[in-house]
């Protein structure tokens, strides 16, 4: 047995939604980025000269970028680890979990706790690797948290841990 690093493949978790939305990049990226983008590498070939051809020279670039990024999002899906947050039970935070928190003016804020790129805050997800995150991991409703932040450290309530 070995020890190099090559020996075991790192998880990355996500919740189904995540993975879907993985799919549905990938498909974006197979069936419409890179055949536009070959388009736009022969529509700057049929302009001429191809050294002094900027469009091509970017449109090469490109190229080469969508190639990065689907093997990117393939290696994302190899690697998932699902975790459906509604097959989890408890009090205590874990990924997928939802938690809403109060802040010291009974301000509720609610989060999900999800894979680093599924994370948006818009939409109330949160990376699991994220500072707010991390402090909240292994809590309880009814924990008071410190999390730090770049405007300083504020303490809020646990007042819910959902497995929605």
């Amino acid at each position: 047995m070995g020890g190099g690093r090559g020996d075991f493949m790192s998880t990355t978790p996500m919740t189904p939604g995540g993975l879907v939305a993985l799919h549905a990049r990938l498909r974006q990226l197979r069936e419409v980025e890179r055949p536009q983008n070959v388009r736009d590498i022969e529509e700057a070939r049929a302009h001429g000269d191809l050294k002094e051809n900027a469009e091509y020279h970017a449109a090469k670039e490109r190229q080469s970028h969508i190639a990065g990024h689907i093997k990117h999002v393939e290696s994302l899906i190899a690697s998932s680890q699902v975790i459906d947050p509604k097959t989890l039970s408890g009090d205590r935070v874990v990924f997928g979990a939802t938690v809403t928190l109060l802040d010291d003016d009974d301000e509720a804020v609610r989060y999900q706790i999800v894979g680093e790129f599924e994370a948006d805050l818009n939409e109330g997800r949160i990376s699991y690797v994220s500072p707010v995150a991390r402090a909240l991991i292994g809590k309880s409703a009814g924990d008071e948290v410190v999390v730090k932040s770049p405007n300083g450290n504020r303490t809020v309530l646990i007042d819910d841990v959902e497995f929605i």
